[in-house]
């Protein structure tokens, strides 16, 4: 029950330093005002790793349009998430060392954990994000935050509105993206 109950709280924790930086690399690849919400959250959530990232990038990194410090947090958030899983349940069930093993197998295999974390998350905050988006467009479409969620999610939704007609006025295009998106957490699983 201990290693349940601690396994969520890390992973919580996680999830939301993760997906903040993901999402706040996201919101400045599409140019949108991070001093609106949620960027004011993201940021404040973010910046205490991210802008020492950007003093130590090189200059050319960071004229790119992609937001690069905000991308390194998300990795060293789920690597670090790696590590501390690997100690903290390490310890939990009774090895002799509970330190990690640096052997190559063992970095790759913390590695290859950091990464299927890193994509789970970007695969479920855009899951969010998409539903977020939908039930906005049935209860409040004029709204402010419906127009940034359509922002955010336009580029994910345009190329299957290209494939996917409107059946009867109503846009599946987020449901196929939802079904999709649940189908490479599975395959990720």
């Amino acid at each position: 029950m201990l290693i349940r109950i601690l396994s969520f709280l890390l992973e919580t924790i996680f999830f939301l330093l993760i997906g903040a930086s993901l999402l706040r690399a996201w919101m400045n690849w599409m140019r949108i005002n991070m001093r609106a919400q949620p960027g004011s959250f993201v940021m404040a959530l973010t910046d205490w790793l991210v802008k020492p990232l950007r003093r130590v990038l090189p200059a050319q990194v960071l004229k790119s349009r992609i937001d690069w410090a905000s991308v390194s947090a998300a990795i060293l958030f789920a690597l670090i998430y790696a590590l501390l899983w690997s100690v903290l349940f390490g310890w939990l069930l009774g090895a002799e060392n509970s330190m990690p093993d640096f052997a190559p197998t063992a970095i790759i295999s913390l590695v290859v954990f950091a990464l299927k974390m890193l994509i789970r998350v970007a695969l479920q905050a855009m899951m969010l994000l998409l539903i977020g988006f939908a039930i906005l467009s049935w209860v409040q479409p004029t709204s402010p935050a419906h127009a940034l969620l359509g922002r955010l999610t336009e580029p994910l939704l345009a190329p299957l509105r290209r494939v996917i007609p409107p059946l009867g006025g109503v846009d599946l295009s987020v449901l196929v993206l939802i079904l999709l998106l649940q189908v490479g957490l599975m395959v990720l699983g």
